[in-house]
């Protein structure tokens, strides 16, 4: 079977976090194969003939070009990227060193400019699609918790997406992003149990997002069902952020 004869195939950073697992299972599910990247590989899944992992720094502008290289060389094609390596940070700002701040910028925002770049050639050639990871941080203004720098990085991700969809429809690539309030993953670990009943309450539906909630919106935007959505922010809050 030649590559345009089989199935699509997705690149997914952060594969190995919460969010990661759930979408990496939903597209497999749907049938697509996947190429999967985290730093944290040691708790991934082992490759079959539809799956491929690497380890992956998404800062390194030579990694993500090798990675790419890798992917169309293992499975042939790529059609989707998925970009939901992230790392979140705290504050207030007064306690916020300028070394944090430039590494959540560029682990947050300057990856996704990264990424664009070395996904450009390849989805171009398949009209495929890039979705990035947003947050309602980025909308919202943030908060404490998270800290200054991951809402900035994640707003400067919202106006990439748009850019970047305006860029690159003439050549049918389509580019959105996903928004999530707070959901359910062992990033809010760190939190005391206290502090996540606050968010839970803050949220309208009064309930936690859950993995699986954002890898349906992933799946959406990465089928035809969503042939026709590009530039869009998806909410995915529980009523958090009100567009």
């Amino acid at each position: 079977m030649n590559s345009a004869q089989q199935s699509a195939v997705a690149l997914v950073t952060g594969a190995a976090g919460g969010i990661g697992r759930a979408t990496v299972a939903a597209l497999r599910e749907r049938g697509l194969r996947v190429y999967a990247t985290d730093l944290a590989l040691a708790t991934l899944p082992c490759a079959d003939a539809s799956f491929r992992s690497a380890s992956l720094d998404v800062t390194n502008e030579s990694a993500l070009s090798a990675c790419v290289a890798d992917c169309l060389q293992q499975l042939g094609r790529l059609d989707h990227v998925v970009h939901l390596a992230g790392k979140t940070g705290a504050g207030p700002i007064d306690r916020v060193a300028r070394s944090e701040w430039q590494e959540l910028l560029d682990v947050n925002l300057t990856s996704g400019f990264l990424l664009a770049k070395a996904v450009h050639a390849a989805l171009s050639a398949s009209r495929g699609s890039l979705t990035f990871m947003a947050s309602s941080n980025g909308s919202n203004g943030g908060n404490p918790m998270s800290g200054p720098a991951y809402a900035v990085a994640k707003a400067g991700l919202i106006n990439l997406t748009r850019y970047l969809a305006k860029e690159w429809a003439v050549e049918g690539i389509r580019v959105n992003a996903i928004a999530p309030g707070p959901i359910d993953t062992p990033m809010l670990a760190r939190l005391d149990a206290a502090t996540r009943e606050q968010l839970r309450q803050a949220v309208p539906l009064k309930i936690l997002g859950t993995p699986e909630h954002v890898a349906h919106a992933v799946n959406y935007l990465t089928s035809t069902a969503g042939a026709f959505v590009t530039g869009t922010v998806m909410n995915v809050s529980g009523g958090l952020a009100l567009d």
